[in-house]
This record gives structure tokens, C-alpha cells and sequence, in this order.
């Protein structure tokens, strides 16, 4: 089993490598940055009988199911609109593991800014699509506007040159006249909660973790009071496999997801955490650049295993 964790730009590359190894492979989001990797990813996995599960697993998360639950069965009317994303401000200058890296040498972050995969949505709003489609499953189509507001970040005292666009705002179209707004930017969020969205309905809304106004119940939420609903690491204590010590490992949603392509390997049970799932995500993004340069809608071709929606299909 290989799990890949290099610069997104990479993933595509040594995923195809390892899968020609004969080995069973989990992939750091975002799995590629184009659908025709991800296409080929996908059929040659298929070929070598080999197992992929794709990082982020938010479909894993109770908190998103009780929220597609709560969408499904009216509970906030006819679903309107929603927003979600994320944004980029200056995590990667700032995060330890790259100012404190053993050795004393800082781990440069440039790649984050440059192309093939740099940019708050490959690298950031991933996770809030992930969560987006994990509650109303695949996107119909999208429109967008995408943009560069810094051209150059400072790290360790030297100019970074920024290559990517770095505010992106997308459309998403799902059926039914609902529309979605998501957000991979500069800067700015709409709510505490790190990806987490806001769903609004003819009759009440769904604020993260919030029912008009009051919290709402999930299973293992217990395990997450005592702490603010945006702590991140005490919201994945409710994953099947973070439990114990691993409740104090950093991004033990990772841990998780790893955890989902052993569990596939030796049970035979596909895992949620899939490729198809990923692959949508990555048409999205791919087909909202493409859309915030043309000007025009974009269609969706990808889709991934989702059950009908109730009330709102």
C-alpha cells in the first residue's frame, strides 16, 4: 500500500506509478487537478485490480449526513441556495511544520502558489466541495469568476511570486433551482467552521452545525463537546478509526482515510472515500477556471455513487 503526499501537481504522476507496482494507493487531496489524470487513474487502478481511496473523506462524517438527513426530509423547506469554501490567508507561511521543520531549515511553501495545483481550491476548497457533494450529491454545471489579488507572498523573508489564481468564485447549478456559491479566496469566510456550509430553505436554514440558531444532534456528538464547534481535530474524534491515541495525532482525518483503503483491501467493502467522488470534485474546480475564462456556463460530466435525494430531487 502506497499513500502519496506529494505537491498536488505530483499526485497524478506517482499514483500512476504505484498502481503499475501492483500496489493499492491513497491519494492526498486533491487526488489530480485534471479529470482526464483522474480518468486514467481510475481505469488503470481497474486494470491492475488495485484500490484507490482519495483524500478528503468528508462522506464520513456523521455531522454531513444528519445535514443531508435534516435537507432531505424539509426540515429547512425547499433547499434555496447555499455557501461554502475557504480561504487561503497565510496558512502555509505560517503553519510550524514549516518555520519549526527539524533541522532548522524552513520547508518552502512556493508550490502552494504555482502551476499545476497551487491555489485555495485545489488545495483548500477541496474540502468544502467534498462536503458540499457528500450533502447534495453532484453538481449539474457551473459558472465563475477567478482572479489574482497578491502577486508575490513573503516567506522567510523572500519574495514568493504567486503563479495561480488566487480568488476563485464559483456557481454551482444542482437541480431543482438550487444553487450553490463556493468561495476558494485570498481571504475571507462566511463561517468559523473550516469548510463547513451554510444551506438556506424557504422555511429555515442550516448554519454548519446549527438548525436555526440551535444545534442539532449527530451520532458521536458527544464526543465533540467541550469544544468549539470550528475545532477541527475534535470535530474527526467521530471517525470510525480515530479513536484512542489517535484522537491526538495532527490531521487524523488522514489517518482515517488511510484507514478506509485497509479496511477495503481486507474486507473486500468499498470505502465512500472513492475516486469517482474525487474526480467529481476535480471536474468541478478544472471546469470553473474554464468557466471564469470563457464566460460560460460549464456542464458536468462526471457524477459518483449518491442516492437520490429526497424532498429537493
Amino acid at each position: 500500500m502506497v499513500t502519496v503526499v506529494s505537491p498536488i501537481g505530483l499526485h497524478a504522476e506517482h499514483a500512476l506509478k504505484a498502481i503499475e507496482a501492483g500496489k493499492h494507493v491513497h491519494v492526498n487531496k486533491t487526488m489530480t487537478t485534471t479529470v482526464d489524470e483522474a480518468d486514467r487513474v481510475i481505469e488503470r487502478a481497474q486494470r491492475r485490480d488495485v484500490r484507490i481511496v482519495a483524500s478528503p473523506g468528508e462522506v464520513l462524517r456523521p455531522q454531513l449526513t444528519r445535514t443531508r438527513e435534516l435537507i432531505d426530509s424539509g426540515a429547512i423547506g425547499h433547499l434555496s441556495w447555499a455557501i461554502c469554501g475557504t480561504p487561503f490567508g497565510r496558512y502555509h507561511e505560517e503553519e510550524s511544520e514549516r518555520t519549526d521543520a527539524a533541522g532548522g531549515a524552513a520547508i518552502d511553501p512556493a508550490w502552494y502558489f504555482r502551476k499545476p495545483g497551487g491555489g485555495p481550491m485545489y488545495d483548500m476548497a477541496s474540502y468544502a466541495l467534498h462536503g458540499l457533494t457528500a450533502v447534495l450529491g453532484p453538481a449539474k454545471g457551473v459558472t465563475a469568476l477567478s482572479g489574482r489579488v497578491l502577486p508575490e507572498r513573503m516567506f522567510a523573508g523572500k519574495p514568493v511570486t504567486i503563479e495561480i489564481d488566487d480568488n476563485t468564485i464559483l456557481l454551482l447549478d444542482f437541480g431543482g433551482g438550487a444553487f450553490v456559491v463556493v468561495h476558494g479566496t485570498v481571504a475571507g469566510a462566511v463561517i468559523e467552521d473550516f469548510g463547513a456550509g451554510v444551506f438556506f430553505g424557504t422555511e429555515g436554514e442550516i448554519r454548519g452545525l446549527l438548525l436555526n440558531g440551535e444545534p442539532f444532534d449527530f451520532p458521536g456528538r458527544e464526543l465533540t463537546l467541550g469544544a468549539p464547534t470550528w475545532d477541527w481535530e475534535t470535530q474527526m474524534r467521530v471517525l470510525p478509526h480515530v479513536t484512542g491515541p489517535h484522537r491526538g495525532i495532527p490531521e487524523s482525518h488522514v489517518f482515517e482515510d488511510i484507514m478506509q483503503l485497509v479496511g477495503w483491501v481486507r474486507t473486500g467493502t468499498p470505502s465512500p472515500v472513492n475516486a469517482e467522488h474525487a474526480r467529481h470534485v476535480i471536474e468541478i474546480i478544472e471546469a470553473g477556471y474554464r468557466a471564469a475564462e470563457s464566460g460560460t456556463r460549464q456542464e458536468l460530466r462526471t457524477t459518483f455513487p449518491f442516492p437520490p435525494r429526497g424532498r429537493q430531487s
